[in-house]
């Protein structure tokens, strides 16, 4: 099992978080390094990803605004909205 790490970090007046050292050792996040935010009600989970994750999450992005024309966005945001209602 992974050891545990609770740590507060501090939030500058721009909006940038400092992460504890020991939690960036801990995560071997460096300078540059690429990281996920999930906020899911009043929680923020972050999570390191490496340059071959970032881009496997971001492709279907990525694709899907080669084919999407502006005038579908509402209709397609309704049709994501319904799908994940229906998911539920």
């Amino acid at each position: 099992m992974a050891e545990e790490k609770v740590e507060i970090g501090t939030l500058s007046a721009r909006g940038q978080l400092c992460i504890p050292s020991n939690i960036r050792e801990a995560m071997k996040l460096k300078e540059g390094s690429k990281v996920l935010f999930f906020l899911n009600n009043d929680s923020l989970l972050m999570k390191r990803v490496n340059t071959q994750t970032f881009e496997e999450l971001t492709k279907p992005l990525r694709d899907a605004h080669k084919n999407i024309k502006e005038s579908e966005v509402s209709n397609l945001i309704h049709k994501f909205r319904t799908e994940k209602k229906s998911k539920k």
